[in-house]
């Protein structure tokens, strides 16, 4: 599997505005081109997290930890449904089994790219299952996630900034 470099995102403001589009691979071929993405912490009634870890075939950052779901809205997608499809694609969660809550929203700059990551989390009693888009997942204690905190386990966050919500 391999992402699609013809893929069309919207290319957006700060404030989360509509003002082009460019494809997946010139949105990260450093051409630091704003495109939105959408990220749901999922949580257990334990607190524990749930992680999911990137396959090595991926572009950026692969084989390490991340963000449970994360993904890329498409060109005429809403944050909403972005979410929606990214949950269902990547942990097979269907909207019953699970009430996202929008956290916040900040700018994510890499070498690579710029994204405006819009966050959402949630608790829920229904197990993820990781599809083929993902290597495995599971969820981790706050201990686990602090005794690695520093090590090349996870995705790295090189600057981020946060902007109105």
């Amino acid at each position: 599997m391999e992402e699609n470099k013809n893929e069309i995102f919207p290319i957006v403001d700060e404030a989360g505005r509509v003002v082009g589009q460019a494809s997946r691979g010139h949105c990260h071929d450093g051409s630091k081109l704003l495109h939105p993405v959408v990220h749901l912490h999922v949580f257990n009634a334990k607190g524990e997290l749930f992680l999911q870890r990137r396959p090595d075939w991926k572009d950026i950052q692969p084989g390490r930890w991340d963000t449970a779901c994360g993904g890329h809205v498409d060109f005429g997608e809403s944050i909403e449904d972005a979410l929606v499809r990214e949950v269902w694609e990547e942990l097979g969660l269907r909207p019953a089994d699970y009430q996202p809550e929008f956290v916040t929203r900040y700018v994510f700059e890499s070498s690579r790219e710029r994204e405006l990551v819009n966050v959402f989390r949630t608790t829920t009693a229904v197990q993820p299952h990781p599809s083929d888009e993902l290597d495995g997942g599971r969820f981790f204690s706050p201990e686990e996630i602090q005794q690695r905190l520093g090590s090349d386990f996870f995705t790295e966050r090189d600057t981020f900034q946060k902007v109105s919500n």
